[in-house]
């Protein structure tokens, strides 16, 4: 059995283990850690494009496992954000803590489904298989929601089986079409006809539903909002990005044929809409889980902001996959200090928070440096993938594009700086019960790791473009000081 089939099957197999551990999911859940974090190294090594396919069958019939670039950025993050989010939930569903018997029964079987679907979304080629993931992460996130408000989970159950029914009626109709539903034979077949063109849109749409991006993210806040904060910190970093990876495969690859540039304009333009409505709806927010809910539908739409910019500078896929992976890791830092805030303060208020940051510095600092990443700052990944989709707008003359980026940039400042000015406020330091040392450590963790990416941006980049579809511009992605070296000759 390959690597690649392992980082899909060892999580299914740690799934079935948790529902036998009983008292030593702690065990578990370190042999679990330490075994996908060498799997992701091992999958770093390979060179992009590396592939596998399964069982040995041959196209169209097997399925195929492929490290392209993103996959191989994207992987790794998972283990990262999946493994310290399982830190933090050992202890909020310990048998000794508040959480019912029947939630932490379920929450480990469910952990380990998403991080398997993750996985298998991001490595496979094959459409039906991709629809299969789909779905996992789905009833791993509906159940999870559950947790928090059963109304929030049903309304995105029905809401995720109308946007799987969209997907599946695509994948049927390329079938029907072409007979296959691999990414890497469509990519050589596929035609501009109508039949393709409508099989795109139909699973486009449904895939947008799954990614949460406005008009149709409105099952996400509520469910992000009310699940715990391990099950919100998974929602907000796995789940969405399936949806928005499978799009990207789609619009570059197996049918970028059918991909006009009028459609890449309108999911870009969809995108810019994110953003401002996203931020404008956080900055509104009295709650803090509302707020960081509302802050994940604004960051989602730089992923599809960057789509029209992807065929003109390579740098832009460069961006858009460093973006995927600076706010995974940094909002499930958030959420994760959102929690444990929340549990310290008075209410679920903003307006509650009033003296945390003394006494809880280290988590306040942990939502701050994630913060520092989501708003775009340097030295953080955040500041890494918009300064370079910014560069990519700016070059090819779409000032739109960079304007509405920046402004999403001071409008996060807005609604993030608001907590963390209300956590500072106040004379007096509430007395907080003492928290386990790795619920306190993993969302510094998390936001110490996206502040660090932006250190590694070059490498990254390069390891994002590597492997990337033939549409895709292939120049390489600038540096800083060459673009700022260049501002200043031409000043002079």
């Amino acid at each position: 059995m390959s690597p690649l089939d392992l980082l899909v099957v060892a999580p299914l197999v740690f799934m079935v283990l948790s529902l036998l551990a009983g008292g030593w999911q702690r065990s578990l859940l370190a042999l679990a850690i330490a075994t996908m974090a060498a799997l992701s190294v091992w999958l770093m090594t390979l060179d992009p494009g590396t592939a596998h396919v399964v069982g040995g069958w041959e196209l169209p019939l097997g399925v195929l496992l492929r490290a392209d670039g993103l996959a191989q950025m994207l992987v790794p993050a998972v283990t990262l954000t999946a493994g310290l989010t399982g830190l933090y939930a050992l202890h909020q569903f310990a048998p000794e803590s508040h959480a019912s018997n029947a939630q932490t029964a379920a929450f480990w079987p469910l952990y380990y489904l998403m991080w398997s679907a993750a996985n298998a979304a991001f490595l496979t080629t094959d459409l039906f298989n991709l629809y299969v993931t789909l779905e996992m992460a789905s009833i791993a996130a509906v159940a999870m929601a559950a947790m928090g408000s059963v109304r929030a989970a049903l309304r995105y159950l029905l809401i995720a089986l109308l946007g799987s029914i969209f997907y599946l009626l695509g994948v049927a109709l390329i079938l029907s079409r072409y007979g296959t539903v691999d990414v890497t034979l469509l990519a050589g077949m596929a035609e501009a006809d109508f039949a393709t063109a409508l099989a795109l849109a139909l699973m486009t749409g449904g895939l947008l539903v799954k990614a949460a991006l406005f008009p149709l993210h409105g099952w996400l806040p509520p469910a992000h909002a009310a699940a715990p904060a391990p099950a919100s910190a998974l929602l907000s970093g796995l789940v969405v990005k399936i949806g928005f990876v499978i799009t990207v495969r789609l619009w570059f690859e197996g049918l970028a044929a059918a991909a006009t540039p009028a459609g890449l304009h309108v999911l870009g333009g969809i995108g810019a809409l994110a953003i401002l409505f996203g931020s404008l709806q956080a900055i509104r927010q009295e709650s803090l889980k509302a707020l960081v809910a509302y802050s994940t539908v604004a960051q989602i739409g730089y992923l599809f902001l960057a789509f029209p910019l992807i065929a003109g500078a390579g740098h832009a896929w460069a961006g858009l996959s460093f973006h995927a992976v600076a706010h995974m890791i940094a909002k499930a830092a958030m959420f994760l200090a959102a929690g444990l805030m929340l549990k310290a303060a008075a209410g679920p208020r903003i307006a509650d928070l009033a003296g945390l940051a003394r006494a809880m510095p280290l988590t306040v600092t942990a939502f701050g440096l994630a913060a520092v990443s989501l708003m775009g700052l340097p030295p953080s990944g955040g500041f890494s993938a918009k300064f370079l989709l910014v560069d990519a707008a700016l070059r090819q003359g779409q000032a739109i594009h960079a304007a509405v980026m920046l402004i999403g940039g001071l409008l996060a400042a807005v609604y993030l700086f608001r907590p963390l000015a209300v956590a500072f406020s106040g004379s007096e330091t509430p007395a907080v019960p003492a928290k386990a040392p790795s619920m306190v450590a993993a969302p510094l963790a998390l936001a110490l790791a996206a502040l660090l990416l932006g250190f590694a941006g070059g490498p990254l980049a390069e390891l994002a473009t590597g492997g990337a579809p033939a549409t895709v511009a292939q120049e390489p992605p600038p540096s800083l000081e060459n673009t700022v070296k260049t501002a200043s000759e031409d000043a002079q």
